[in-house]
């Protein structure tokens, strides 16, 4: 089914929509989802979660791209639950995607720096735009989708310790482009 038929559905709150939507990205999802947990059985509760929020937020929202928005719920959804299991101490999984990008892009601690922010993420958008395909996939795959390095260096045709030194060294341009627009790291 197509993504704006599938919109369509939400929007005449018709229950056909969740089941349009598990068919057609519930493995993505769960995928996305477990890069971060690492238990299935919380995968699929943010899955679950994932379709629930969708179906409360269209309407009013009507997202262009129902991949990019069910990814990023269901990735937010799986990192909050990912940071109340692991509060207290380093887990698997998206604790060491964290930790690598802690040295490169500031942690925001308040509601007030909003704006800041989201002047971070445009800085990281304009350099994301810069970089090489390959490299943009790269950086995207592993931050966004917390694929393992092992699979990204699958899916590049390169080693483990090949793409593990790309990634080092798009983390430094992108601290370096962050200093250069004026984000204390």
């Amino acid at each position: 089914m197509e993504d704006a038929n599938i919109v369509a559905l939400y929007w005449q709150r018709d229950q056909g929509a969740i089941t349009a939507s598990d068919e057609k990205y519930g493995t993505l999802c769960h995928s996305l989802s477990f890069n971060i947990l690492q238990i299935h059985e919380d995968a699929e509760e943010c899955v679950n979660d994932t379709w629930h929020k969708a179906w409360d937020t269209m309407p009013p929202q009507k997202p262009n791209s129902l991949r990019a928005y069910f990814c990023r719920i269901v990735r937010n959804l799986s990192i909050d639950r990912w940071r109340a299991r692991y509060s207290q101490k380093r887990g698997e999984g998206m604790g060491s995607l964290v930790l690598e990008l802690e040295e490169c892009v500031p942690a925001v601690p308040s509601a007030e720096e909003q704006w800041e922010t989201e002047e971070i993420g445009a800085a990281v958008e304009r350099w994301l735009r810069q970089q090489r395909d390959q490299d943009r996939r790269l950086f995207v795959g592993r931050y966004f989708y917390g694929a393992t390095v092992r699979d990204l260096a699958a899916a590049t045709g390169g080693s483990p310790n090949g793409t593990t030194q790309r990634l080092r060294r798009l983390r430094n341009s992108l601290r370096r482009v962050l200093e250069q627009e004026g984000v204390t790291l």
